[in-house]
């Protein structure tokens, strides 16, 4: 508020408060077109009573006309003094609450045609700056002349919005495309423009990411629309992001991306699939190096602390999960499964990922475990088996707990899942020993062959596991079969009425 607005108003005019009455009995049919009066009061808090004709010298158009229409209503002057507050600078003003805003509405309808401000047309898409041809065909141009202002004005006209981007890579600017199975998008546009871009000079390339900066930083409100999506679309196959100096952009990028809605999410999915191969894994291979490159920069000074991006990764693992899912639906997968494990993540503490997972689950705490595709079967196996030694050593140290609150003397065996077996029945045995020892399976394993003296220090179950499978996987035992072409043994054909041998395998597998 202006210093102004904090002095006391001065009483109202006697002009003012003789004209009150007449408008009122007279005047009522042409209220509606009149703007709100304002009392001197308010004047006077505007500042526009302390004689500054500056203030309002331009309404005085608006006043005179206003006077006119009065005038030809009733044939007579009137002593009115309209008086308005100083709206030049009202775009300056702070927000003003919802209830005040109630209170001091005023209808459009209210108002003369000279303070209405003119209604804004729906947005369209511009026109499309280029075609593919007359890209390319400027491209060739440089190679002869090596003038590149035609190519740089058509990527500083691309890349200046998200409309533009729609513009120049929609099929149609005049169709919606609101479909799963359809982008709408030039895919062969967009593979021209990005391969063209990467050997275009530096200026052409800062000014593309200057546009891909200032479209992210604009204030959306409300829902992204399909063309939004598409934008982030052709945007996150950039190749300039592949390098280490655009990595704020990208994550800035893939935070957008990561925070859209599920509905959003499912068309950028279906979209993804479309892509071809070579697109698709670059697009992964893209991610996982940015994952990599965050978690053990080569050169920690080119990123912000990792305290004040901790977003990073988990915006850019949410990304690559749309990806893994769009490759899963694609019947066979454009990538093979392993392309996306991060063989990175073999070098990170595994287990407090794991701990983390267990404590939190899929809630705002981040762990790669949420995300398992991306762990290699090293770095899986890594994490069973240590959750299986822990669990191991729990139950055995809950055991030997129960026993001493009983006041029971401790059997150490009560540590251990202890097998007894026959070499005769080998299977059969270790079928009933599993069995009745359900409750043991998460203990470490001793195991005992029946009428021979030893100690299994290791080399007995050694033994009794290279037996079992010999024996399970034996083609005259018949349950698994031996392939040559891909040598591997499979589920034999047969049909089976006992599964229980099959699971012995699968919990000592």
């Amino acid at each position: 508020m202006s210093e102004a607005g904090r002095v006391p108003s001065p009483a109202a005019p006697p002009e003012v408060a003789a004209a009150a009455p007449d408008e009122r009995k007279g005047k009522e049919p042409e209220r509606d077109k009149l703007p709100p009066i304002v009392s001197a009061g308010a004047a006077a808090a505007a500042g526009l009573d302390r004689g500054s004709k500056g203030q309002i010298s331009t309404f005085s158009s608006f006043i005179s006309t206003v006077n006119q229409k009065k005038e030809a209503a009733e044939n007579r002057s009137s002593p009115t003094h309209l008086v308005f507050p100083n709206i030049k600078n009202v775009r300056d003003l702070p927000p003003i609450c919802l209830d005040v805003r109630q209170k001091q509405r005023v209808s459009i309808d209210a108002l003369p045609s000279e303070m209405k401000a003119p209604v804004l047309p729906e947005s369209v898409l511009p026109n499309q700056p280029k075609t593919m041809k007359d890209f390319q065909e400027d491209i060739e141009k440089v190679k002869s002349s090596g003038d590149w202002k035609a190519v740089h004005d058509f990527y500083l006209a691309t890349f200046d919005s998200f409309p533009e981007l729609n513009a120049a890579f929609k099929k149609d600017a005049t169709a919606s495309f609101n479909t799963i199975e359809d982008s709408g998008i030039n895919a062969k546009f967009v593979n021209a423009v990005y391969d063209a871009l990467l050997n275009t000079p530096q200026d052409i390339q800062k000014t593309v990411l200057k546009g891909i900066i200032n479209s992210l930083l604009q204030e959306w409100k409300g829902p992204r629309t399909k063309d939004d999506l598409r934008a982030y679309f052709i945007l996150l196959q950039n190749p300039q992001f592949n390098n280490t100096s655009t990595y704020v952009i990208y994550a800035h990028l893939l935070r957008q991306i990561a925070t859209l809605v599920e509905a959003d999410h499912h068309f950028l999915v279906h979209w993804f699939k479309k892509l071809s191969q070579k697109r698709f894994k670059q697009l992964v291979e893209r991610l996982l190096q940015f994952i990599s490159l965050r978690l053990f920069p080569a050169k920690p000074e080119e990123f912000p602390p990792i305290t004040k991006c901790s977003w990073w990764i988990p915006s850019a693992s949410k990304v690559l999960a749309l990806l893994n899912t769009a490759n899963s639906l694609v019947h066979p997968p454009l990538i093979p499964y392993t392309d996306f494990y991060n063989s990175t993540l073999d070098h990170i503490d595994l287990m407090e990922e794991y701990h983390t997972w267990q404590s939190f689950g899929n809630s705002h705490r981040f762990s790669f475990c949420q995300y398992p595709f991306v762990i290699s079967i090293a770095a899986k196996k890594i994490i069973i088996q240590r959750d299986s030694e822990q669990q191991m050593i729990s139950i055995a140290r809950q055991s030997l707990v129960d026993k001493v609150s009983r006041r029971q003397k401790p059997d150490m065996n009560m540590l251990f899942l202890n097998m007894k077996v026959r070499r005769t029945h080998l299977v059969s045995d270790s079928l009933d020993e599993l069995t009745r020892k359900r409750a043991d399976l998460k203990k470490k394993l001793k195991v005992t062959f029946v009428g021979e003296a030893g100690l299994d220090m290791g080399g007995l179950t050694k033994e009794w596991f290279l037996l079992l499978i010999r024996q399970i996987f034996h083609p005259d035992y018949g349950m698994f079969t031996y392939h040559k072409d891909s040598h591997c043994h499979w589920f034999s054909s047969f049909k089976c009425d006992n599964y229980s041998e099959f699971r012995l395998v699968g919990i000592y597998a």
